[in-house]
Formats: structure tokens, C-alpha cells, sequence
């Protein structure tokens, strides 16, 4: 209704501006009129000034009270009937039947059907008909200036002349208001289809920033026409750099994609990708052809996605799967192999005291037979505890107690040159198989100090508790939503550090950089982290050291949220 009514205000406003350049040309004509007429002339042209100067007056004084109606139907209703009167008494002093003005009653006719009702539109009709009937019997009467100039018709025939422009004035009513409804009812529809339009731009828009995918299009030029919010919070770049710059600055590599299979085929791509942060990322990316309105190719669409925890867990599934592979071969190894090195060291130690005691040359033969016997046994134990893990008995262990002990114990173990720091802050207490993290955190030592028996260094052990809001941001393992804290766990040192080619490979069986190593130590390590419900993870520069950081779930947390869980001292 309100877009209705600013629409009528609107013709009603543009009616006050066609009266006066209406009014004008009257005047014009009149003068003309009177001009060409010489000595003849009725004098008329005073009396058309004055109607004229009265139109004028009342268009002026419209537009100074038009703030004062609230409805611009009311308002417009008030300019008909002024124009009705102005058009009557220019008609009147030029000569009523025979006025060249008659025709303004059709055009005042005309605009209050196309302004208003039908209803309306036929009120000013039968007032316009009434009006220049009674003009034509004041001329009849010798009333007003045009009957001194002009003889008076019959009456019968200014009856005629009444109805016959009466009834035109009806059917112009009748006609302009057809048109004034459909031209209503085209109004309403544009209007109805422009709101639809625009819910759906809306909505098209909502869409694509909403979408959970980076999207962006580009041209035949390859040049960024349209970029969504997810796309800017992938890429780093905002909205504003990147549209109308070329597809190879924001997304390197893309332009390959696009550039390949046919017009309907749609080509998936997996590519490296560094964002304007520094991030490293991989993105999956997929491009199909984009087509106007009637079908034609006109630039391409891309839809990409951050699929960097998904290539990590791919990576972590492969490994998995090599685990699973070397469980199933440890079985037959403990079969085929550990039985028949029994019944050897059995045979051989039986031999060896059967051996007088003059003969040391095959004692010593033999005891380098029992000892390498005894390192292949306990190399296949180690196998077999990777390959099949006893299950975990967790607890909450007091981490301050059991590092005191490896402190203790480590000191034996120690390389030259090496110092151990351990800073373990009390009241930790990780949910956790005491014997496994012993294990493990022994390793973790061993291997440190092993990294530093050259140059020596530094063996650090620190341990910390990460709150509930840290926990659950960096370990994707322990995002299960009840925000619990986690114990972190980290042995560094400042060893020679490992290789980036060879980091990624740490955690794997058989894989190590010892002369004399199994490759056996960091890979039971990971099997033991996993068991118990966490996350291990390395860091290292060559030169500079290794870090590992290990995530336990806390002792409440990992009892189910059981107040007083056992702490093992």
C-alpha cells in the first residue's frame, strides 16, 4: 500500500506540472485566436487570462498545501475538480458549443481514470458533462462574454451537443480506466516479480557465502569475477584485492585445471597451496564451465576446499595400515622364528658345558653364539610388544613421582656430556598405562641421549596442562566436545636433529638412523600413544634438535569425570 500510494504522489505531482505548460499553451492559442480574429474580436482573451491566472494561482497554492494531505487520493481528487472548473470557464468565455477547448474535459477525463478507480474516473465524467451543459445553457441565456459574440442555438440542439460530448466523455471514463487497471495490474506484477527477483538474489547471494567451500569464477581471461567469504578465510586474500586480479595470483596451479577436458567435463584436483599467511595447505579443488543465460561458455566456476586433515589422516590411515600389515607378520615371525632360536640357545648352552675347561677358544665361540642369540630374542620381544600390545590398564598417575624415578635412572644411562633437566610441576596426573608411559618415556630419553653422544647437550623433560579451550583447538583427536584439559608431555634436545625427508618417517617399524638401531623404539612409542588415547607428534631442525610433544587426557577426564581418581605413587 505504501509503494502504491508514493506511486500516485508521484502522478498526481507530474498532473501539476502538465496543467501549467497546458495552461500556457491555452493562453497561447487564445491570443492567437483573438489576434487572427482583428476587429471582430469578442475580447475573450481577458477572460481566458483570468481563467488561465486562476489555474496557475491554484496550481501554486496546490503545491503549498500538498504536504498537508496525508492521502495522495484526496489531494488528487481536489486537482480534478479544480481542473474541471478552470477547463469549464475557459470553455465558457470562448464560446461554449463552439470553444476549441472543449477537448480539455477528455484530457481531465482521461487523467482521473488513469489516477484513480473506475468509479472515480466515471464521477469526473458525469461532472464534466454536467459542467459544459450548464456552459451551454448560459451561452444559450446570453450569459458571459461568449454569447455577445456568437448567436444562441436552439435548445434541441444544444441538448444534442450536451449528450453526444457527454457520452464520448463516458467512453473515454469507460476506456482510460480498462487501461488504468491493466496498467495497475502490470504494476503489481513487476512489483511482485521484482520482490521475487530480489528475494532471490538474496537468497543466491545468502547461498554462496554460506556455502562450507571456497567459490570464485573467472572469465575466458581467467580474471576473478565473483568470490565468496570462505574462499577469502582459505586464501587469506580479502574480497576486495582479489577481484579483477588474474586466478594465478590467488590460487597458483588453478589455471592448469581450468584449462583442461571438455566443455561439460568437470576435473578434480588435489594441489600444495600457501596462503597469504604463510600457512602451508592442501586444497581440493574442482572446476566445471560456467554458461549464461542461453547456454554459452563464459568463464569457468571453482570450488576448492582446505583437505589438510584429511592428507594427514590419509597419511596416518596408510601408516596404520603398514602396522597392521607388520602385526600379522609378527605372528608368523614369533612362530617360525622364536620357537627354533630356543631350541638353539638350548642346544648350544648344553655344548658349551660339555666343553672341558682347557678349552677356551670354543667357550668363547659359543658364548658370542649364546649373546647373539639372547640380542635376537629380545629384538623379536620388542617386535611382538609393537606388533601386539598388551591392553592398557590407565590410571591417573602422578607424572612428578614416576619422572623423579627415570631422573634416577637415567643418570646410569646418561652419554658423556650430556645434561638431563626434568620440570614437572605437581599435581600432574595423566590418565595413562603407568608401565606403557614409563616405557615410552624411557625411549624418548634413550633416543635423546643418544642424538647428543657425540657433541653432547641438553636433555630437557617438561610437562604442562593444557586447558580445556587449548586442548580441544590443536588435538583434532580430543575434540569430542565436553571440554576437558589434556597433560603434554615434551623430551627435547639439542642433538643433530633429523632430516625434513626423514621426519615424516620416524614413527614407521624398521625405520632408523642408528648404525645399531631396530627401528623398532619410536614406532612402539606411537602404538603405546595411541593405545592410551593420545597424540604424539615431532618437531626438528637439522642441527638444532628434536622435540617430541606427547597429549594424555587428564586423570578426570580420561575416569569418566569420576572425582578421586587413583594416582599411583
Amino acid at each position: 500500500m505504501r509503494r502504491l500510494d508514493d506511486r500516485l504522489a508521484r502522478r498526481v505531482a507530474w498532473l501539476m506540472l502538465a496543467r501549467v505548460v497546458l495552461l500556457l499553451v491555452v493562453l497561447a492559442v487564445a491570443v492567437l485566436l483573438e489576434t487572427s480574429a482583428g476587429a471582430g474580436s469578442s475580447g475573450s482573451e481577458r477572460h481566458v487570462l483570468l481563467a488561465v491566472l486562476a489555474g496557475l494561482g491554484a496550481t501554486i497554492g496546490s503545491g503549498l498545501i500538498v504536504r498537508r494531505f496525508r492521502s495522495p487520493r484526496a489531494f488528487g481528487t481536489l486537482q480534478v475538480g479544480t481542473d474541471l472548473v478552470v477547463a469549464t470557464a475557459i470553455v465558457h468565455t470562448t464560446g461554449g458549443s463552439h470553444s476549441v477547448f472543449a477537448f480539455l474535459y477528455v484530457l481531465v477525463v482521461a487523467y482521473a481514470a488513469l489516477l484513480f478507480d473506475r468509479r472515480l474516473s466515471v464521477g469526473a465524467a458525469l461532472a464534466a458533462s454536467l459542467a459544459y451543459g450548464a456552459s451551454l445553457l448560459a451561452s444559450a441565456q446570453g450569459w458571459g462574454v461568449s454569447g455577445a459574440a456568437l448567436p444562441p442555438a436552439p435548445l434541441p440542439l444544444l441538448y444534442a451537443d450536451a449528450a453526444v460530448k457527454g457520452g464520448a466523455l463516458f467512453v473515454v471514463a469507460a476506456l482510460a480506466s480498462g487501461l488504468s487497471r491493466e496498467l495497475a495490474r502490470a504494476d503489481r506484477a513487476l512489483d511482485e516479480r521484482t520482490r521475487d527477483f530480489g528475494r532471490l538474489q538474496d537468497l543466491h547471494e545468502l547461498t554462496v557465502q554460506s556455502l562450507g567451500s571456497g567459490l570464485l569464477t573467472v572469465d575466458h581471461d581467467g580474471t576473478i569475477r565473483s568470490y565468496n567469504r570462505e574462499a577469502e578465510h582459505i586464501t587469506g586474500v580479502p574480497v576486495a584485492e582479489a577481484m579483477g586480479k588474474p586466478l594465478t595470483t590467488i590460487l597458483p596451479g588453478a589455471e592448469g585445471l581450468i584449462g583442461r577436458g571438455s566443455d561439460g567435463e568437470r576435473l578434480r584436483e588435489r594441489m600444495p597451496y600457501t596462503d597469504a599467511a604463510g600457512e602451508f595447505l592442501h586444497l581440493g579443488l574442482a572446476a566445471s564451465v560456467l554458461r549464461d543465460g542461453e547456454g554459452r561458455p563464459s568463464g569457468h566456476v571453482i570450488i576448492f576446499q582446505d583437505i589438510t586433515e584429511i592428507v594427514e589422516m590419509e597419511h596416518e590411515l596408510r601408516q596404520t595400515e603398514r602396522m597392521a600389515a607388520v602385526g600379522e607378520l609378527a605372528a608368523g615371525i614369533a612362530h617360525e622364528v622364536r620357537n627354533p632360536l630356543a631350541s638353539m640357545s638350548g642346544s648350544v648352552q648344553i655344548l658349551r658345558a660339555s666343553l672341558p675347561e682347557e678349552d677356551a677358544e670354543q667357550r668363547r665361540l659359543m658364548d658370542i653364539v649364546l649373546r647373539e642369540t639372547d640380542r635376537l630374542d629380545h629384538l623379536i620381544g620388542d617386535f611382538l610388544l609393537y606388533a601386539r600390545p598388551k591392553p592398557p590398564e590407565p590410571v591417573g598417575v602422578d607424572l612428578s613421582a614416576l619422572t623423579s624415578d627415570l631422573r634416577e635412572m637415567y643418570v646410569s644411562a646418561c652419554p658423556e656430556g650430556v645434561s638431563a633437566r626434568f620440570e614437572v610441576p605437581e599435581g600432574l596426573a595423566p590418565w595413562v598405562d603407568e608401565d606403557q608411559l614409563r616405557q615410552l618415556l624411557w625411549n624418548l630419553l634413550l633416543n635423546g641421549g643418544q642424538a647428543m653422544e657425540a657433541s653432547g647437550g641438553v636433555l630437557r623433560l617438561d610437562a604442562r596442562r593444557l586447558p580445556a579451550q587449548e586442548a580441544a583447538s590443536e588435538d583434532r583427536n580430543h575434540e569430542d566436545g565436553e571440554g576437558y584439559a589434556s597433560v603434554e608431555i615434551s623430551v627435547s634436545d639439542t642433538g643433530v636433529g633429523i632430516d625434513p625427508e626423514r621426519l615424516e618417517r620416524v614413527f614407521e617399524p624398521f625405520f632408523t638412523t642408528k648404525p645399531r638401531g631396530s627401528g623398532l623404539g619410536l614406532a612402539m612409542v606411537h602404538r603405546i600413544v595411541e593405545a592410551n588415547a593420545g597424540t604424539l607428534s615431532v618437531e626438528s631442525e637439522p642441527g638444532q634438535g628434536t622435540r617430541f610433544a606427547l597429549r594424555l587426557p587428564e586423570a578426570e577426564r580420561g575416569a569418566g569425570r569420576k572425582v578421586g581418581a587413583e594416582v599411583v605413587r
